[in-house]
């Protein structure tokens, strides 16, 4: 299906992304499209109405979140298939990006509806590229789950990504989040940013080891991680590591495959290894 944002038919809905944490940071179009549209939902209408106010944006405006998606999304999409045009933001950055709106524009998706993106500020892009570690390539990974056990799992699953992770973290949060990634992905080099265009913005370029010695950190926060790295240590027991992809998940072929990848090895040769170690 292709669909052409900008032909004039139904309704259209506009993804806008509002600023991160400087109320000047927000593009002329998405203010003249906040002005326009028919009606504007916001992640929370208390934290909205202080940007629409400050930009003289009269524009009807109603809640989305999480906890009324499931009954609001089709009253919005049907609300775009009668012709309204609908905006949709969040409380910072980009909607949709660890903010409710997936469910709209899928819903929009499936009907044929148009939705378009007003660009703007992303606080993890926005870190990513002051931080100092490797901007490319990236993984965005957003928040880690908050009990415990699952982000161990979550992390067990990215000890191997060989590229920089983005993460946001809420502050009362941070110190958990910081020594279990120590205790799963070992020693690496991170770069903590916080308050991001506001007054108090700050980058800690640091390591995991270091970073549990932080005092307590206040702000919204986004950890740019730097990505797994080979060592080269010949202390690496390669049958050891295969077995530990194993139990992640990873199909024996695909285990020997990567750890060949990583320990710089000949796979066939790698194979005939782990299966005289298994027969043993």
């Amino acid at each position: 299906m292709r669909i052409r944002s900008f032909e004039e038919k139904q309704g259209i809905l506009y993804l806008v992304a509002t600023p991160i944490g400087n109320m000047s940071d927000i593009t002329l179009r998405a203010i003249e499209i906040l002005k326009s549209v028919d009606k504007i939902y916001a992640e929370d209408t208390r934290n909205s109405i202080n940007l629409l106010k400050h930009y003289n944006i009269t524009t009807h405006l109603e809640s989305y979140h999480e906890f009324n998606q499931e009954t609001k999304t089709l009253d919005v999409v049907n609300e775009i298939k009668s012709g309204l045009n609908i905006a949709l933001i969040s409380d910072a950055g980009l909607p949709v990006i660890s903010d409710p709106g997936y469910k709209i524009v899928k819903e929009a998706r499936k009907e044929g509806l148009r939705v378009s993106t007003i660009p703007g500020p992303s606080a993890g892009i926005s870190a990513l590229i002051a931080s100092g570690i490797a901007p490319m390539p990236y993984t965005f990974y957003g928040f880690l789950d908050s009990k415990q056990s699952k982000r161990i799992s979550e992390l067990n699953d990215l000890k191997y990504v060989n590229h920089t992770i983005i993460f946001y973290e809420a502050p009362h949060r941070l110190k958990d989040t910081l020594t279990d990634m120590y205790e799963v992905l070992g020693n690496r080099n991170i770069c903590i940013a916080r308050e991001l265009t506001k007054t108090f913005e700050e980058y800690i370029e640091t390591t995991l080891s270091d970073a549990l010695n932080l005092d307590t950190l206040k702000g919204e926060i986004v950890l740019i991680l730097e990505g797994y790295k080979e060592n080269n240590d010949e202390s690496i027991n390669p049958m050891e590591r295969i077995d530990e992809l194993i139990k992640l998940g990873y199909k024996p072929n695909e285990a020997i495959k990567e750890t060949a990848k990583q320990l710089n090895k000949d796979r066939k040769e790698l194979y005939k290894e782990y299966s005289d170690y298994k027969n043993k």
